[in-house]
């Protein structure tokens, strides 16, 4: 076949593709057909192809793909290629970009939200309401408090997965797979010094963890990262299934990680809704133990923390998660309180 037909070849792909994509994110049952019918088989064969690789694949097709659209312009012009094509080749070269990421596991941001998929109705702010799961939570995280070790991480990973694969099968997670672990990142240092603690691979189905993740924080962002992988896109939703499974752990220690993990979003929640004196009231109820823990964790994030390369990242980080259909952007990760209050009492996800 000449070279000519072989590029319409791929230009119709990338223009099926593309369509797909578009009607998916305007049809949110689309997107929850690909959720549940392509993304599990398609996410389970990624992740499979790259299991035996230790390190993060993610980080260096990120960093080749920025090294090609740089390339591809100086070295088009030292070759004479005119500019109109050079053009077309980094369009070209974006649009496979954004094909991937989209097909790959981007399009799980179109499906329905959790509130559809759990045939919950969000709830309207009520002070007792609120007030009563406060003193709840106050009491579970207080009681689960440990200063005991965590498992070892196959033992916790093994745990975690058979949690996830008990999940009632109405909220569409995929099945979890043995072979799916959490990769090491290269370019640790630049992740620590913006906050982040892990993220999800869209390209290759792999989840990355942060090295400098302390012991109270490693179940609650491996299960916050890994449910990404089964197909959330929520940042909430994410930190509602970390919840939900750490705390359904039989190790005290994964326990306490998941009502800790928690604790920012409910100071946070707590802090904007009650008046004064009813945050302090709720605050005192916390054990002291619980504060020291959390203090020492914000020491040590902002010891690593970058003030300007953190808030280039937080700008850009927005702006990606408003145009992926949350507009709250980062206030999102909040809104896992409302999720946890939708559900009627005495209800289980498992």
């Amino acid at each position: 076949m000449r070279t000519g037909g072989k590029k319409y070849i791929r230009w119709t792909v990338e223009g099926v593709l593309l369509a797909f994509i578009s009607v998916c994110r305007l049809v949110p049952s689309w997107g929850e057909w690909y959720a549940c019918e392509i993304y599990p088989w398609l996410s389970a064969v990624l992740s499979a192809m790259v299991c035996w690789i230790p390190f993060s694949l993610e980080e260096w097709l990120v960093t080749g793909m920025v090294v090609a659209l740089a390339a591809v312009p100086w070295r088009g012009r030292k070759r004479g290629v005119s500019w109109r094509v050079i053009v077309r080749r980094e369009v070209e070269l974006l649009v496979v970009v954004y094909c991937w990421f989209y097909v790959g596991w981007g399009i799980n941001y179109f499906r329905h939200d959790f509130f559809v998929r759990s045939g919950t109705a969000r709830v309207e702010y009520q002070e007792d309401g609120f007030s009563r799961f406060l003193h709840a939570y106050a009491d579970s995280l207080n009681a689960s408090y440990t200063s005991g070790p965590l498992p070892v991480r196959s033992r916790l990973e093994e745990e975690l997965k058979s949690l996830f694969a008990s999940v009632a099968p109405q909220f569409g997670l995929a099945r979890p797979r043995s072979y799916q672990h959490p990769k090491s990142v290269f370019f640790n240092g630049l992740y620590s010094g913006v906050g982040v603690l892990g993220f999800m691979g869209p390209f290759f189905s792999e989840s990355q963890l942060n090295r400098d993740l302390l012991d109270v924080e490693y179940p609650f962002t491996y299960a916050h990262e890994y449910s990404h992988l089964l197909g959330v896109s929520s940042e909430a939703e994410a930190n509602f299934w970390a919840y939900q499974v750490c705390i359904h752990s039989h190790e005290p220690s994964v326990r306490y990680s998941g009502y800790f993990g928690l604790l920012p979003y409910v100071l946070s929640n707590a802090y904007s809704l009650l008046p004064e004196e009813a945050y302090e009231r709720f605050a005192a109820r916390i054990r002291p133990e619980v504060w020291a823990c959390l203090r020492e964790r914000r020491a040590h994030w902002d010891a690593l923390y970058s003030p300007f390369i953190g808030s280039v990242q937080n700008k850009v980080y927005s702006w990606y998660l408003k145009g992926n259909k949350i507009p709250s952007a980062q206030k999102n990760y909040a809104e896992v309180i409302g999720m946890i209050l939708s559900l009627p009492e005495g209800h289980s996800v498992f």
